[in-house]
């Protein structure tokens, strides 16, 4: 059995010029808008959605509703055909958004996981990015959640964190970042 020393083989081997191509990107395309159909019923649905968001890096809006609440009644459909419809958000890299049934008896209400959320009234919307609640831009105001100019600014200003967190803030806003 003949066998050549690696020394030798490699020096007689041809050398080839690495191809010197210039690597491009092309522009990403923008992250659709989505709307989950099912409201959330279970603590674990909110941290799968939130873990879903944080990996895609596409802000997640929730809006904490009730069955029985009129407000929300009108409020959710409004949201949503911005997302859906109008596809605000889009351009700023996409948003998802989900409702949250505050009087599901798995979630506990106001007490339960409305009070780590900082939900103290119903309808609110509430982003999370980096699976971060965003605090300290959570909208709880009724007029403001009718203002269609103010929910498309929000939307889009919520779509643009893209995962790069800000406005988390700590125990409820009170000690910030």
């Amino acid at each position: 059995m003949h066998h050549t020393p690696l020394r030798l083989a490699l020096r007689s081997a041809p050398l080839r010029r690495l191809s010197q191509k210039h690597f491009s990107t092309t522009a990403s395309a923008l992250a659709k808008n989505r709307v989950y159909p099912n409201r959330i019923r279970r603590e674990d649905e909110l941290q799968t959605l939130t873990l879903m968001s944080a990996s895609s890096r596409v802000p997640l809006i929730t809006l904490w509703m009730a069955t029985w609440c009129q407000s929300c009644k009108v409020v959710s459909p409004l949201v949503q055909d911005l997302i859906e419809k109008d596809k605000i958000g889009e351009a700023e890299g996409g948003i998802s958004f989900v409702e949250v049934e505050m009087d599901s008896p798995d979630l506990g209400g106001l007490a339960g996981i409305g009070m780590r959320y900082g939900i103290n009234s119903i309808p609110t919307l509430l982003a999370f990015d980096r699976q971060e609640p965003q605090l300290e831009t959570k909208v709880a105001r009724l007029e403001d959640l009718k203002n269609k100019d103010f929910l498309i600014k929000w939307i889009q200003t919520e779509a643009a964190r893209r995962g790069e967190g800000g406005a988390g803030g700590r125990f409820l806003g009170l000690f910030g970042r």
